[in-house]
């Protein structure tokens, strides 16, 4: 059985920052393992496979949700990367850390050192950002973080009829403030996707001490006496085993750490035992706490034909955008689709944006999956609530690995949740109806003009509701009766073992989720490695 001193169990956003930072001194092996292929599929590079990859079956886990009772009973599709980069390499690359206040509550709740300037010097330390460098940012980081290459003219309107409904303009919502609305920043570089493997972990191979084993799906963690020794995996059909003398890490993700917990024997009692589990430590918090950010779609014909649709006009433009990609690595082949958006009030009287809006030049509908939809020239706002209420849970619907875990969002649970997604429905009409962009505008695909009292807003909710894809909050940060592992990352009672991914977050944090996993993953591994020097 080969032993490393450090076992890093997924190969995503999380997994790939840390095998870059554990192997980077050369004092310590480091064996990365993930449950999908090498990122070497051009969708995954090229940024507008991202259409595509929302339907590839070999990229992508493709889980979805139990019926969900506060959706009609609908089950909620949920994407997540299954290759190197995880969720990074299938993503729209949108460059967001969050607001301050985010980070300053993890720290109120007793999480030490998590504050908002605890955390920014870790978010400089890792981005390029070609715009150059400030109080904000950094530009000697390994992540490219730069303007989108692509800005079909119909986001201006979009962003010009935001701002005559009466919302604040903003350059960078990463800097000083939040709030407004403008153009998002990618990672992307030259063009092409920067996923966490392009950033972290392709630069790194030839590294002697770093081994990455991929289409490997971990079994279990072994834990002998309290203690996390290495863990158990299948390769190319054979069950392995691999040991790790100074740390186990798992960073799997929101869906999968606590689904490879529970399986290993950690985690609530019943939910064990139910599934026929021995039962090494209880930790009732593991697969708790699942918080993610409810979205809506307003959908609206419009007239104009410079946008992404299955008709005439829209390919031939396509066709004119996509040249510019030899030309200048720039046009419709490098759009992320969301290039615009921001993050507003739905009332004035908060002290903090609560609603991110990201607005898509296409009539888009079942996460772009509805061909159908884009048969007609449309565009459409993403409309998300940045704090919810409502939380979820993650358990097993067996003991086999290969069988995805059960996903119970939850969503719009809480009456605040449901009443700011109304006002947000709302909002998001307003700006379809405010000029420039309603100088285009048809009719409304969803909802309907008769669409308009809070119960019919609520049954519009119920019928097409979906996540946006930033599940966290499964194996939480804190001191807690739910908190899984403590401000270290260490998983309560076992030793030798920590979860570095998104699942820590006690809170949602209030944007896309991406750059936050990676800054989490570069915190931990400081404090990995200070440990590995006492030990």
């Amino acid at each position: 059985m080969k032993t490393f001193d450090f076992v890093v169990v997924g190969g995503g956003s999380a997994g790939c920052v840390l095998a870059d930072k554990l192997s980077a001194c050369g004092n310590y092996s480091v064996c990365l393992l993930e449950a999908g292929k090498k990122d070497k599929n051009w969708l995954v590079h090229l940024p507008i496979g991202i259409i595509a990859l929302m339907r590839n079956r070999t990229l992508n886990w493709q889980f979805n949700s139990q019926p969900e009772s506060t959706l009609n009973n609908r089950s909620i599709y949920t994407p997540r990367g299954k290759t190197l980069g995880g969720s990074s390499s299938i993503n729209a690359m949108l460059y967001i850390r969050g607001q301050k206040q985010d980070y300053d509550h993890w720290h109120s709740l007793g999480n030490q050192g998590w504050s908002y300037n605890d955390v920014l010097p870790y978010f400089k330390a890792l981005e390029h950002q070609e715009r150059g460098a400030d109080e904000y940012h950094g530009i000697n980081g390994q992540l490219n973080v730069a303007d989108s290459a692509s800005k079909p003219t119909v986001n201006e309107d979009f962003i010009l009829s935001t701002i005559a409904a009466g919302f604040p303009e903003n350059n960078d919502f990463n800097g000083a403030t939040q709030e407004g609305v403008g153009y998002y920043q990618v990672t992307q570089k030259d063009g092409l996707r920067h996923s966490a493997a392009k950033a972290f972990l392709t630069p790194n191979l030839h590294r002697k001490n770093l081994t990455v084993i991929t289409q490997t799906q971990v079994e279990k963690i072994i834990i002998e006496s309290g203690v996390a020794t290495g863990v158990s995996f299948k390769h190319k059909g054979e069950l392995q085993s691999i040991n790790a003398s100074k740390e186990v890490i798992l960073s799997a993700g929101a869906i999968n750490s606590p689904q490879i917990l529970m399986l290993s024997g950690v985690g609530p009692k019943s939910e064990l035992e139910r599934n026929d589990i021995k039962v090494i430590h209880a930790l009732e918090g593991v697969g708790k706490n699942l918080q993610d950010h409810v979205d809506i779609l307003n959908v609206a014909q419009h007239q104009r034909t410079e946008i992404l649709a299955y008709r005439p006009k829209a390919i031939w433009w396509g066709v004119k955008e996509s040249i510019k990609f030899l030309a200048k690595r720039a046009g419709l082949l490098t759009t992320v689709i969301a290039e615009s958006g921001g993050f507003i009030k739905s009332d004035p009287s908060l002290a903090e944006p609560d609603l991110q809006l990201h607005f898509v030049p296409a009539a888009m509908d079942d996460h772009g999956r509805n061909n159908k939809l884009l048969c007609t020239y449309g565009v459409a706002i993403h409309v998300c609530l940045l704090r919810p209420k409502s939380s979820g849970t993650i358990t097993l619907n067996s003991n086999k690995i290969s069988q995805h875990p059960r996903i119970e969002m939850n969503m719009l649970a809480h009456q605040d949740d449901i009443d700011a997604m109304i006002k947000g429905v709302r909002i998001a009409k307003k700006i379809l109806s405010t000029p420039p962009l309603s100088t285009t505008h048809v009719k409304y695909i969803f909802p309907s003009n008769n669409c308009s009292s809070d119960q019919e807003i609520h049954e519009f909710l119920k019928n097409k509701c979906n996540t946006i894809y930033h599940p966290v909050g499964t194996c939480k940060m804190g001191q807690d009766e739910l908190a899984v592992v403590d401000d270290k990352l260490k998983v309560h009672g076992i030793e030798k073992l920590r979860v570095v991914d998104a699942s820590i977050m006690p809170t949602l944090i209030s944007g896309n989720t991406n750059a936050p996993t990676m800054m989490i993953a570069a915190k931990a591994a400081e404090s990995i490695l200070a440990d590995a020097i006492k030990n």
